[in-house]
């Protein structure tokens, strides 16, 4: 198998996961959403460690620690994970996936806000569009909704940030994982001792299926990323840009299809506004993405083999 097809079944490998989880997440119920979210942070940690040790692969750890401000970057990948996975686990199990899914349909855009205001990139003209109709289908929803759609703006936020920060960081994948787990492991095991000295821990007391299914969140968490960032390193950027929508349609179908939750014309609308900013946004990018390398090939210096 080409590098290329492996790169597109490792990325459609991660969205699959990713765009059908809100299934595996209602599975965790009655376990409330920070408890979830605990057990989720712990559990990584332990899968990506022993995968880790099976590579033979911990002396980043010590390179890490002589490197201060790349720990403190690490701190505030963390944090703005911690913020998408806890506001995720709630939007699913108080019945608000199909907001979770704008909250990913949305992601992109708010990716290039940051881009302007963080990295002070130019935008072009298709993109302050696509900007603008985003901005239209926000005000739309904020109608529906009878207020802002918070939870997905909070989602949007924190993964582009995230995106952001893992992009100054350059870690790989499964390293990254495991030093951002292990940042939140000990206020997740303290939050579990004080949720079991109250009484009010489910872990271990519903049944052994829902006890293994809590377990199985860290290979859950682990898999679909480390997946991604296979992809991420055999796709072009257009490619993997393309793929990044298969998550949130897939969650969107969940939300209306399998959870039968509310779609009504003003919120088919307002989604309807952010589709056609991702169509504009997208079909920029593959131009721009065709202009650039056809400025490139025609700029490239000949090669003058001697006989």
């Amino acid at each position: 198998m080409t590098p290329l097809r492996l790169g597109y079944l490792y990325g459609f490998g991660s969205y699959l996961i990713w765009g059908f989880f809100p299934i595996y997440l209602k599975l965790l119920r009655p376990a409330g959403p920070v408890e979830i979210l605990a057990h989720r942070i712990i559990w990584s940690v332990l899968f990506v460690a022993l995968l880790l040790a099976a590579l033979r692969n911990v002396g980043f750890l010590r390179s890490l620690a002589r490197r201060p401000r790349t720990l403190a970057g690490i701190g505030v990948a963390a944090a703005l994970i911690a913020v998408n996975w806890g506001s995720y686990i709630y939007g699913v199990n108080s019945d608000r996936v199909v907001e979770t899914a704008l909250g990913y349909f949305i992601n992109p855009l708010v990716s290039v806000l940051l881009g302007v205001f963080v990295l002070r990139e130019r935008l072009r003209p298709a993109q302050w569009t696509a900007l603008g109709v985003g901005a239209a289908a926000v005000a739309v929803l904020t109608v529906d909704y009878g207020r802002p759609p918070y939870l997905a703006l909070v989602l949007a936020v924190s993964f582009a940030g995230y995106g952001l920060a893992k992009k100054r960081l350059g870690l790989p994948a499964a390293e990254g994982l495991f030093v951002e787990s292990a940042v939140l492991a000990l206020p997740a095991l303290a939050y579990l001792g004080w949720l079991a000295a109250r009484g009010g821990l489910a872990f271990g007391h519903v049944s052994a299926g829902h006890t293994a299914l809590l377990v199985a969140a860290g290979v859950a968490t682990a898999v679909p990323l480390l997946l991604f960032a296979g992809a991420a390193n055999r796709l072009p950027l257009t490619a993997l840009g393309m793929l990044q929508y298969v998550a949130p349609i897939l969650q969107l179908g969940c939300g209306v299809l399998i959870f039968h939750e509310p779609m009504p014309p003003a919120r088919l609308a307002g989604f309807a506004l952010v589709w056609a900013a991702l169509l504009i946004f997208t079909l920029d990018a593959l131009r721009h993405g065709r202009r650039t390398r056809a400025v490139a090939r025609a700029t490239a210096p000949l090669t003058v083999t001697n006989h």
